[in-house]
């Protein structure tokens, strides 16, 4: 089958069965499963993400209903960080696609497989980049906080997140992986924009002892959630899925976009995989534009593709970080980050046991 008929093929069941599994929750009925031929693919598909409200929504926007097409069960499963690295390394393991940064993309492009050419590649990322990419949320690593902690006006800049005077409170912010705390710590520290790579660990760590007496640490992302609505923290550095999930949740959050970091988290396929033809026919699905359109409604984290932004509402694109007005925001560096890799995690490593 020719490989454009069978991604429209693919897509046009999607949303149906989107739209007819949403109608059969509301209606208490079953929904009608398809009649449409498979794609020529089989087996299954071992996908390695972090779980929680984002897995839910691959699970239900793309997944569902890609099984639903061509009969290939794709298995979700929590990463772990030493399964993940030894097939970044070109080791054996079970994962056929896993979540990482752009940073490792760049790192280990050697053991990885790059997209055939009927996949398309995102508009949104680099080239070295995309050509391995079969799924790229866009995350914002943004600082956040409840209205109701600063009814007047809150935290807007990073120099504002340090500022504990104007206001109080204590700071929600990594307490394992590093993220992008240096780069916000060289932000508050006067460092322009245009001047923030190569990154100075230096000066950064030096920021960050500052505010060290003014920080609570979180292991894991859902615990921001906790932190901030039960008053643990006045304002959090986090991912902004999490500051999504309280806003689901009937919370007033406010998160600003002035100079967030933004990053790609690119699902890859390593060399090793098992099943690679299959998570390529995914790969088809999850390039599709109304179908990211969904994805970011439910995430609140950015498309891939820039033409997904047409099945948006203004509001909804003003949510999602890479939203075109968002000109205030940063582009992680890939390059710089790769080339400081280790050294950016045992420096934060080292910093946060001192």
């Amino acid at each position: 089958m020719d490989m454009r008929r069978r991604r429209r093929m693919l897509v046009a069941g999607a949303l149906t069965v989107v739209a007819l599994a949403t109608t059969a929750c509301a209606s208490g009925e079953a929904a009608p499963t398809s009649s449409d031929d498979p794609a020529e693919v089989s087996g299954q598909i071992v996908w390695a993400d972090y779980g929680g409200p984002t897995n839910e929504a691959f699970q239900e926007v793309f997944f569902a209903p890609f099984t639903e097409e061509t009969g290939v069960e794709v298995v979700a499963t929590t990463l772990a960080a030493s399964v993940q690295y030894q097939m970044l390394e070109g080791e054996k393991g079970d994962y056929d696609t896993m979540m990482t940064g752009m940073a490792e993309v760049v790192l280990y492009s050697d053991n990885l497989v790059a997209l055939p050419a009927s996949v398309p590649r995102s508009d949104q990322l680099s080239a070295d980049v995309a050509e391995y990419a079969i799924a790229t949320p866009i995350i914002g690593y943004a600082q956040g906080y409840l209205a109701s902690t600063f009814p007047g006006s809150g935290p807007q800049t990073w120099a504002d997140f340090w500022d504990t005077e104007t206001y109080p409170g204590k700071r929600a912010v990594p307490g394992e992986y590093s993220d992008f705390m240096f780069e916000a710590a060289l932000l508050a520290d006067g460092v322009a924009p245009d001047d923030l790579y190569p990154l100075d660990l230096d000066r950064a760590t030096a920021k960050l002892d500052e505010l060290k007496p003014d920080m609570v640490f979180y292991t894991e992302y859902p615990q921001v959630q906790q932190l901030l609505s039960a008053g643990g923290a006045s304002v959090a550095f986090a991912p902004n899925g999490q500051f999504a999930a309280l806003k689901n949740a009937g919370l007033d959050v406010t998160v600003s976009w002035d100079q967030a970091l933004v990053e790609a988290n690119p699902f890859v396929v390593p060399s090793r995989a098992k099943n690679p033809s299959a998570t390529f026919a995914l790969a088809e699905f999850l390039a599709e534009p109304e179908l990211q359109a969904e994805f970011s409604r439910r995430t609140n984290y950015g498309p891939s593709s820039s033409a997904a932004f047409e099945y948006l509402s203004d509001d909804e694109i003003a949510a999602l970080p890479n939203a075109p007005e968002h000109t205030e925001i940063i582009w992680a560096d890939a390059d710089n980050r790769a080339e400081l890799y280790d050294e950016m995690s045992d420096r934060y490593t080292e910093w946060l046991t001192s």
